[in-house]
């Protein structure tokens, strides 16, 4: 069965899950996945797992783009003059969203085309948002079945025309009961099913080594993630600065973006000495610090643009290697961190809270890292995962 993905951007570091996903599923003996790209990355770094999609993306140039509007202009005049009509309508009060939305339909256009010609059976999108959009033109010029999974910010932040997409899906795929729960209000389930699958890892690529921060000496902490405001990094540095019970905790901070704001707060608190920024790095290094480490905190908050969480990966991979965590009561996060059993759950936002969670993490707070791995094992190992998505592809 030919499944197309499409994906706003491949490859970028900050969204290994997709790349997992790809590889997981396309293992399956029945399954051979095409990628299709709308962007280009903004990043130059590649991992090693995904340089063989690297050489066999579709991403449509401008000149492929406006060949394929043509092309369906003869073909399906009023089902792409329509569909563009309703995008037009439906995404009017959010200029900046329009502009993309009208960037994105042309990329869309020729998507369809390579898909119908390519015989693709089912496309699956990663992202409500403009991936989405992409496979709704799909469906509408072709006929061709689509899905999409919703994450974070694409129904957390801008949800423009995302009734419309849902209810057209042949079904929608949500990483958490939160997000289910949040599709409800746009028709899901009503209109369409929506299934919760979650994003996952390789529990085996992490080697389960089960322990708890030392009870003296010093404390190596880990922070996986990009330096973005909903990602909390300025509430663990507050909540790391003045307390005396946490003196012994070194940081180190993996993740892309701009670090100087943030080495600029750590000075200011006089936490420069005991924080390293390391910024992205390949899915190795991670598995090796993580296997050096002794505890591993995620001090997700609400941004004040909305954006927030899903349930993050890096967690996943610190309870996989037999650490400890320490994260935020926010969105689906609290159904992989059980507070006192697989973690430690801090209010999101506050760093008071965040200090109390840390001091309980050092003592342990009763948590069972294999509890932590086999939850993991369970429902968040990416070949269960493809395997659930490929009954919901074959259906």
């Amino acid at each position: 069965m030919r499944i197309g993905y499409i994906v706003s951007r491949f490859p970028t570091d900050a969204e290994t899950f997709i790349l997992r996903e790809l590889n997981a599923v396309d293992a399956l003996p029945d399954m051979d996945v095409w990628l299709f790209s709308l962007y280009r990355p903004a990043e130059p770094f590649v991992h090693p797992a995904a340089e063989r999609w690297t050489r066999t993306p579709h991403r449509p140039t401008a000149r492929r783009a406006l060949t394929a509007c043509a092309y369906w202009l003869v073909r399906r005049p009023l089902r792409l003059l329509s569909s563009t009509a309703a995008v037009l309508a439906g995404s009017v009060r959010r200029p900046a969203t329009l502009a993309r939305s009208l960037l994105t339909l042309p990329l869309a256009a020729e998507h369809a085309r390579r898909a119908h010609a390519e015989g693709i059976e089912h496309l699956h999108a990663h992202f409500a948002t403009y991936p989405a959009l992409s496979a709704w033109l799909c469906h509408r010029l072709t006929g061709l079945p689509y899905s999409f999974t919703a994450h974070a910010h694409d129904i957390f932040v801008d949800t423009t025309f995302l009734g419309r997409k849902l209810r057209d899906a042949r079904f929608v795929v949500a990483i958490s009961e939160y997000n289910r729960r949040v599709l409800s209000g746009f028709g899901g389930d009503r209109d369409t099913p929506v299934h919760v699958v979650h994003c996952g890892i390789e529990p085996d690529a992490y080697r389960f080594r089960p322990r708890v921060p030392p009870s003296n000496g010093p404390v190596r902490a880990l922070c996986v993630a990009s330096l973005s405001e909903h990602k909390g990094h300025e509430v663990l540095l507050r909540a790391l600065a003045g307390a005396p019970e946490l003196e012994r905790v070194q940081l180190d901070l993996v993740g892309g973006r701009d670090p100087r704001p943030l080495q600029a707060l750590a000075r200011e608190l006089g936490l420069a000495e005991r924080v390293r920024f390391l910024g992205g790095l390949p899915e190795e290094e991670v598995a090796r610090l993580l296997d050096e480490a002794d505890l591993f905190v995620l001090p997700s908050r609400v941004a004040r643009d909305g954006q927030m969480e899903g349930i993050p990966v890096a967690l996943m991979e610190a309870m996989a290697s037999g650490l400890v965590v320490v994260a935020s009561r926010l969105s689906g996060i609290p159904e992989l961190v059980e507070d006192g059993r697989t973690g430690v759950l801090a209010e999101p936002g506050d760093p008071e809270s965040l200090r109390a969670a840390l001091v309980r993490a050092l003592g342990a707070a009763g948590v069972d890292p294999a509890a932590g791995r086999e939850l993991v094992e369970r429902e968040f190992a990416v070949g269960r995962i493809a395997a659930r998505l490929g009954e919901l592809f074959r259906a």
